[in-house]
């Protein structure tokens, strides 16, 4: 399970950057403008959303969840202080993907028995990706996280979130989590499309 999340960067506009990674096989992007208005966020939208239903690609944005009801995506990301997810779920409907950031174990078990679909667990690593951020985890931390959760009951699908590289991506399988979300390492790649493929063929082994 792979997620692509846009960033701006100086090199591509985040229409290029999503066309990017469904080139290299990645199904699932996060439309990520969090110091955009709404309006600059709808109009990227509906550039991306005639290329992910050409693709077969989940279109998710991150906190708007008034413009995923209104523009009909496949579902929302929620950070900690954004909208409760249950509050989501009954504005958006039962099809609607909805994550949720979790920075520990007991953020998740929180989750246990809600509604949602998965969790972003970070950051693994500094992001320079994201502002406001918690505490990084590393490897050791993940798999702490990881053991514990299921050991609680919660078999939530985990995505691990946050300065992610192609070479964390065997240590994170074996911490147990279920996918990665990744967004500087393909953007910052000197071929984009052939990392995205190299991070899905690593993920699927």
């Amino acid at each position: 399970m792979l997620q692509f999340i846009t960033n701006p960067s100086d090199r591509y506009s985040l229409l290029e950057e999503a066309q990017m990674a469904i080139e290299g096989g990645c199904r699932w992007i996060q439309l990520r403008m969090k110091d955009a208005t709404d309006d600059e966020v709808r109009q990227v939208a509906l550039e991306l959303i005639p290329l992910c239903k050409e693709n077969d690609t989940f279109l998710i944005i991150d906190d708007r969840v008034e413009l995923v009801n209104e523009l009909k995506v496949s579902g929302v990301h929620l950070g900690k202080d954004d909208m409760d997810p249950l509050e989501a779920r009954e504005l958006l409907g039962p099809h609607a993907i909805i994550g949720v950031t979790a920075n520990t174990a007991e953020d998740i078990i929180r989750f246990k028995g809600k509604d949602v679909d998965y969790v972003g667990l970070g950051p693994v690593h500094f992001t320079t990706t994201k502002k406001k951020l918690a505490p990084e985890l590393g490897y050791e931390g993940v798999k702490s996280v990881m053991d514990s959760i299921r050991a609680a009951g919660v078999e939530l699908p985990v995505v691990a979130i946050g300065g992610i590289k192609k070479e964390d991506i065997k240590p994170l399988k074996e911490a147990g989590v279920n996918g990665v979300a990744v967004s500087g390492s393909i953007i910052g790649a000197q071929n984009p499309v052939e990392y995205t493929a190299q991070l899905l063929q690593l993920l699927q082994k």
